[in-house]
């Protein structure tokens, strides 16, 4: 029995699971809002309100529990490339991962200092077609 066990497994692994979590997290942080069913949406909800809580504290140990928990992993540029995104400014050469840190402990970090908790919102949506799964929106409030 599964008394009082806190984790929703959505019939996938744990490596899965925290793989998926930490996608989702990551778009969800660049988008502002995703589309995904109403179960994975409830347990994301818990992630991204830590999340947010995290880059509220804005300290180097918050910064590496986020990234950790996010799966971030920063691609190293060549020499050429580094003097292109220095004198340009041009971030295109780097991937999504460093937008997703300096966006979460920039703008939402912001956004949500006088907020105490329940940064985010679910809408519920239609109905999936094929199996009739409920769909909603997940969204960071304004």
């Amino acid at each position: 029995m599964r008394h009082a066990k806190d984790t929703c497994k959505l019939g996938r692994t744990g490596s899965h699971r925290r793989c998926m979590f930490a996608n989702m997290l990551k778009s969800l942080i660049l988008k502002g809002r995703i589309e995904t069913t109403l179960a994975k949406a409830k347990v994301l909800k818990r992630h991204a309100d830590k999340i947010i809580t995290l880059a509220k504290e804005n300290t180097l140990a918050s910064r590496r529990m986020a990234i950790a928990a996010m799966m971030i992993r920063f691609n190293t540029l060549t020499p050429k490339e580094k003097k292109l995104v220095k004198s340009k400014n041009d971030l295109s050469s780097y991937n999504d991962d460093r937008q997703v840190i300096n966006k979460l402990f920039g703008e939402l970090r912001e956004r949500f200092t006088s907020r105490n908790g329940g940064y985010t919102r679910i809408i519920k949506s239609d109905y999936r077609i094929g199996d009739g799964g409920c769909k909603c929106f997940i969204e960071y409030i304004s």
